[in-house]
């Protein structure tokens, strides 16, 4: 996405359910207006929240290509990444490992939906996200699974990174 559609973005949301029609929306929307969010009040999402939001999903549509590398670029490549999922995993490359151990096929993969996504802001160079999942599969590659999960970002040079991933 352009910075220019980037400030094209203006719109309200704490909670965001992403699919493929939200990309699309959010590449060519006009502007749009502030909405409600659980607590009944208005929220103009900041350009932080806007970032973060977008690196989660191109992790989505990378995930259901099929491309576990390009999904793994969203987490910061360092020793210091922490991944917390059943059992703690240090290290992008432990972690993509296990990803590919874990989902050795596209259909093993099955489809993903991020949902529900909350992002608060620590500073200028970390926040957190919180969200829900949905991965759809056939009971033969494992059956759908739903969960939770919440992630610290760090602004790096290389755009937002994921430094700890907490899903159940």
């Amino acid at each position: 996405m352009t910075p220019t559609a980037a400030t094209r973005i203006r719109f309200a949301l704490r909670t965001i359910t992403l699919s493929a029609s939200l990309s699309a929306l959010l590449c060519l929307a006009p502007p749009a207006h502030a909405q409600e969010n659980k607590d009944g009040n208005l929220h103009l999402a900041s350009k932080l929240e806007l970032d973060i939001i977008k690196v989660l999903i191109k992790q989505e549509a990378a995930w259901n290509r099929g491309d576990i590398d390009t999904f793994a670029q969203a987490y910061k490549n360092s020793p210091d990444t922490i991944f917390l999922s059943g059992r703690l995993t240090r290290g992008y490359v432990p972690l993509l490992n296990q990803y590919h151990a874990n989902y050795p096929t596209k259909e093993s993969m099955g489809n993903l939906a991020f949902s529900e996504l909350e992002v608060r802001p620590l500073d200028d160079t970390f926040a957190i996200c919180l969200g829900h999942y949905h991965l759809e599969r056939t009971k033969k590659e494992g059956g759908n699974a739903d969960g939770v999960f919440s992630l610290v970002l760090e602004k790096t040079d290389q755009g937002w990174k994921i430094v700890i991933d907490h899903t159940t």
